[in-house]
């Protein structure tokens, strides 16, 4: 068949969005510079004034599942810990809806259990294990201080120093796990990642953003500081947009557009 050299050139035009959207994924990460730890945040507000209705609705939702499943005993807090990574994969996914178009719903909150439930569970259990043992190594320092003053082997100054230093200890572990464990459920649910790999992306995008989370960091303090003045219910806007800034943090750190 002849071919109309008049005829307007053809190209896949509907792809191209969607493309433009999800730009070229870096697995690596990228580094930034710290003025993009306010981007992430305002971004994250962005997200949340799509459908802030939905949001709050979910996060009354979570809130009262966190607080009824806390009343089952042992189980309830490791529950928790274990699922976190598959609620937190699910609204990861709700905020992509919303970036390509689509409608943010409640079921959103549970769609980590449609795909990759296994490993967003293993990124729980990585959690659940390191904070245990972070804990242990608390318990021990601060067991040492107390044993030593019911002993009478110490200085009531001492005691609370060796309880301060406890203290950052544990503040100085905790640090790298929240770091793995930050981007690992948006890796695991939006990109098939495996959990340790996950995990270890999540870690190093972290590392090399430092500063710019040291900015998201302090600004985001305020802002709870403001979220709890009126009873806490302004953490109702300020967890969507915790979870939202998560997300857009994601997108910038993770894909080269």
């Amino acid at each position: 068949m002849a071919t109309d050299p008049y005829a307007a050139p053809k190209a896949p035009v509907a792809d191209a969005p969607a493309a433009a959207l999800e730009g070229e994924f870096v697995p690596e990460g990228r580094a930034l510079p710290a003025g993009n730890g306010w981007n992430w945040i305002a971004s994250g507000w962005d997200v949340f004034r799509q459908n802030p209705g939905v949001w709050i609705l979910i996060a009354v939702i979570f809130f009262v599942l966190a607080v009824v499943v806390q009343f089952i005993p042992v189980l309830g807090p490791l529950a928790m810990s274990l699922l976190g990574p598959v609620l937190a994969g699910g609204l990861m996914i709700g905020c992509r809806a919303l970036e390509q178009g689509d409608t943010l719903e409640i079921g959103h909150l549970f769609a980590g259990f449609r795909e990759n439930t296994g490993k967003l569970v293993l990124v729980g259990v990585f959690g659940l294990v390191a904070f245990i043992l972070v804990m242990v190594v608390i318990g021990l320092m601060v067991g040492g201080s107390v044993f030593a003053l019911a002993a009478g082997g110490g200085h009531v100054g001492a005691g609370l120093m060796g309880i301060a230093l406890a203290a950052l200890v544990g503040l100085a572990l905790a640090l790298p796990i929240y770091m793995a464990m930050w981007f690992a459920p948006a890796l695991v649910a939006l990109q098939g990642t495996d959990a340790i790999e996950a995990l270890k992306a999540s870690f190093f995008a972290c590392l090399k953003n430092v500063l710019a989370f040291l900015v998201y960091g302090v600004i985001m303090f305020a802002l709870a500081i403001v979220a709890s003045i009126p009873f806490g219910l302004g953490w109702l806007v300020l967890a969507p947009v915790l979870i939202a800034s998560v997300y857009t943090a994601y997108r910038d750190i993770f894909f080269a557009r």
